[in-house]
């Protein structure tokens, strides 16, 4: 499936959208170039899934959770600066993708060989108008 977002305030129909179509599915690779706007639709899906909790990159962290009502959580990652797989198991990436929370993950290539068979993949990309074109 194929949306184009043309402004921010699309984010969160995007978000439900996705949601909607895979609903029992947990672990979601954003992939993107710097810049394609991943963080920002990870606020978007944040809130769409009920977190009051403030959604920041996770570069330097490389995970942040935030919380959800019902005892659970999102985990969003950012691997950009994983060096390689063994770096993933040392943050014990497998145990958070199989956890049952929300798992949504940036720059996903790194940790591919990890993610379930079922990850469902975001590809986001700019057009010549700016727009952010998401297929998945």
């Amino acid at each position: 499936m194929k949306i184009i977002c043309q402004n921010i305030q699309d984010l969160p129909l995007i978000a439900k959208e996705i949601l909607q179509l895979y609903p029992r599915h947990r672990v979601f690779a954003l992939r993107g170039q710097m810049g394609a706007g991943k963080t920002t639709f990870m606020h978007a899906m944040a809130e769409v899934l009920g977190s009051k909790s403030e959604v920041s990159s996770p570069t330097f962290a490389i995970v942040n959770q935030y919380d959800l009502p019902e005892n659970t959580c999102i985990y969003h990652f950012d691997c950009y600066r994983l060096k390689n797989i063994e770096d993933a198991y040392n943050i014990g990436l497998e145990e958070y993708l199989y956890s049952g929370n929300y798992c949504f993950i940036e720059w996903a290539e790194i940790v591919d060989a990890l993610l379930p068979e079922d990850c469902i993949n975001i590809n986001i990309t700019t057009d010549n108008n700016n727009f952010r074109i998401f297929e998945f």
